[in-house]
């Protein structure tokens, strides 16, 4: 039976004072659906920016929201606290959706959704083109997503991390799976597009961030997944990318890697800043090992048809080694402790 987070008295008290006004409500509702800024929310409350700052500046004493940084906006969101989530989606369920200032509200919130999908759609349009030459040259991302969906399996995990997330198609992706999932990106057209495509698919139970891949502002040693996809021929020091990402994992996490194998297509570094032509697979094993990372399993995607001579795409699953040494020597203690008996 599971065990539902409990608080301190104290705390309960401060959790209720916080919450049990009209606009810090109105906040935690908005912030159900989604991260917002102090001008998104001050254009939606219609109130002051000292107000709202006010209201939000309560609400992270309580520890019922959380803020971060991306470039000079600072977002908020609700608290990733178990105890604090818990009690914020049990107050915001029983608020009527139909009153008249949530709905109000609502309104203007999906206003500003509409204006953020706007901007995705400019920047895609911009940068189509170019992307949808590269698609060319490789096999559907569908195959390669089923594969990524087949290895990961389907079974639940707490946290997921994606580094270079760009659209956040993988967040997307195995948003069913996660119970909190982090995009980290340095581009913030990026993040623009991956956080409208998140909202349009409903999914609130994941966040993205400006950020470096070699420093990503992203907890260590909790995740069950990180994900590098299409991110490393971008980059000066794969090697340590990898390292970075293997410290965010939990015991037995994994790593999914996916990227092209070694090409000859000279365009590429040329015309679309890719830095490295693709990598072999004794190259990441090496940069595996350096992490401290097992090798699970690879993938090769040969392309097909009018993309034949084109770019194969590359699949490589790793695991952090800790739980499995905790394994193997408890599996060797069994062992020994067999002999023993055996012998006596």
């Amino acid at each position: 039976m599971l065990t539902r987070p409990t608080v301190q008295l104290d705390l309960m008290v401060d959790i209720l004072k916080a919450a049990a006004e009209p606009s810090r409500l109105r906040i935690l509702v908005l912030l159900s659906h989604g991260d917002l800024t102090v001008s998104d929310l001050t254009e939606i409350l219609d109130q002051s920016q000292p107000r709202v700052s006010r209201h939000l500046k309560l609400l992270l004493e309580a520890d019922l929201i959380v803020r971060y940084q991306e470039g000079t906006w600072a977002y908020f969101r609700l608290s990733e606290s178990d105890a604090a989530r818990e009690f914020v989606d049990g107050v915001v369920a029983r608020i009527d959706r139909t009153d008249p200032v949530t709905d109000r509200d609502l309104e203007r919130l999906e206003a500003i959704k509409q204006r953020r999908e706007e901007r995705a759609a400019e920047y895609f349009a911009a940068n189509a083109a170019s992307w949808d030459q590269i698609r060319s040259l490789h096999v559907p991302d569908a195959a390669v997503e089923a594969e990524l969906k087949a290895l990961v399996g389907e079974r639940p995990f707490q946290s997921m991390a994606d580094l270079g997330t760009g659209t956040g198609r993988l967040l997307e992706l195995f948003a069913p799976l996660y119970r909190r999932g982090i995009g980290v990106d340095l581009s913030r057209e990026m993040l623009a597009v991956a956080r409208a495509k998140l909202e349009r698919a409903g999914i609130t139970h994941a966040q993205v961030r400006l950020g470096n891949v070699y420093a990503p502002p992203v907890d260590r040693d909790s995740h069950d997944l990180v994900t590098l996809h299409q991110v490393l021929h971008y980059l000066e020091e794969p090697g340590l990318a990898i390292r970075e990402a293997a410290k965010l994992l939990r015991p037995a996490g994994k790593l999914v890697i996916v990227d092209f194998a070694p090409h000859a297509l000279e365009f590429l570094r040329e015309e679309h800043a890719h830095v490295r032509l693709g990598f072999g697979d004794g190259q990441i094993g090496e940069w595996l090992r350096e992490a401290e990372l097992e090798l699970v399993e690879t993938r090769n995607f040969e392309p097909e048809g009018d993309a034949a001579g084109g770019l194969t795409v590359k699949l490589w699953l790793a695991q952090d080694r800790r739980m499995l040494i905790a394994d193997n020597q408890h599996r060797a203690g069994q062992t020994r402790a067999g002999t023993v008996k055996e012998l006596a």
